[in-house]
């Protein structure tokens, strides 16, 4: 059966979000000026970056300077916003894509870096580009059960190296066509960067804003449209984009069931495009002006895309506006997420 999961929580509240950029700006000029022998063969246009995805720049951590540090950077950033002990924190969630080994767990080293507690249970979350609004759900899910009284998810995304190897790999080849090119083309507008937030009991932090409860939906038939490792990243871009706005749409249409969204104060998506961004606002018919973007000056920062634009609209947001967190994920998955400020 075809159909959206709902969930909904009655004491939770966020209580602060806080991001860690890379300190190295890579402009999508350098970009495809080490690209210039193999646009040239292909006879693709200068400005191909900028013109078809919107991405101007993007952040690199550069050498000496890691993810894990970024995040734990982000999650100190987050406990002291939140005036939460690090002692006090039970749950820590890390749902970074980008990792270094496959084990043990990123959130390992997270937990230990931000000299969490013995009790806190710690543990990694991979879901694509949702990891983070995953993680907000489950923390919010063990809040409200009882398990829990704060709850750190955390995210620090490092595609320096993927991007560094494609570049390479691009630059060198001299059999590529321009179908095989495009199919990586999406690994060039990624951007590295990290982001943290803190969730505890609405009824303890009236000054918090409540998680009101969201939807998700999966088209996993899809699977195959987008993947990637640390060497690279093949995507097929225009089908990603057509099936992506398809599960989108029919999770909207069904959540309209349970959940007003057509009028909310910000929508803060994932960032990809700005082609994805157009077809989002066009499918969900909402205001344009009410979709902070990032993407122009980050790219696509990941699963820490999302907490990264809250962080720096949070600044701009009044109590009691309404905020849906939402984007689609490879795999592929959609989620929205409803805040009240």
């Amino acid at each position: 059966m075809n159909g959206n999961a709902t969930s909904t929580y009655r004491n939770v509240a966020l209580l602060s979000v806080s991001s860690v950029l890379g300190p190295l700006v890579t402009t999508s000029v350098e970009i495809e000026r080490r690209l210039e022998p193999i646009l040239k063969r292909l006879r693709l246009p200068v400005g191909l970056l900028e013109r078809v995805a919107g991405v101007i720049e993007r952040r690199n951590w550069g050498p000496g300077f890691s993810a894990h540090e970024a995040a734990v950077q982000a999650g100190e950033a987050a406990l002291r916003e939140a005036g939460v002990r690090p002692g006090s924190i039970g749950l820590l969630i890390n749902t970074s894509i980008t990792k270094e080994h496959l084990e043990p767990s990123v959130a390992t080293r997270l937990h230990h870096g931000l000299g969490l507690p013995t009790s806190a249970i710690n543990f990694d979350v991979s879901n694509a580009c949702l990891g983070f609004v995953n993680g907000m759900s489950l923390a919010a899910g063990l809040i409200d059960a009882g398990q829990v009284d704060y709850a750190m998810v955390i995210d620090g995304e490092d595609i320096d190296r993927m991007q560094r190897t494609t570049i390479d790999r691009l630059a060198a080849s001299e059999a590529l066509d321009r179908t095989q090119f495009m199919n990586e083309f999406a690994s060039l507008t990624l951007g590295s960067g990290a982001a943290a937030a803190v969730l505890g009991r609405a009824d303890q932090h009236p000054e918090g804003h409540r998680l009101v409860g969201g939807v998700t939906r999966a088209g996993t038939e899809w699977n195959d449209l987008c993947i990637g490792s640390m060497d690279g990243m093949t995507t097929d871009t225009k089908s990603l984009l057509k099936r992506g706005m398809e599960l989108v749409t029919a999770a909207w249409n069904e959540a309209k069931r349970d959940w007003n969204w057509s009028d909310m104060d910000r929508y803060i998506m994932h960032q990809v495009s700005s082609a994805h961004t157009a077809a989002f606002v066009k499918a969900a018919e909402i205001d344009s002006d009410r979709v902070p973007v990032t993407y122009p000056s980050l790219g696509n920062v990941g699963s820490a895309s999302i907490p990264i634009t809250l962080a720096q609209e949070s600044e701009k947001l009044q109590k009691g506006e309404r905020v849906l967190l939402c984007g689609v994920g490879s795999g592929i998955n959609t989620s929205m997420l409803e805040l009240a400020w």
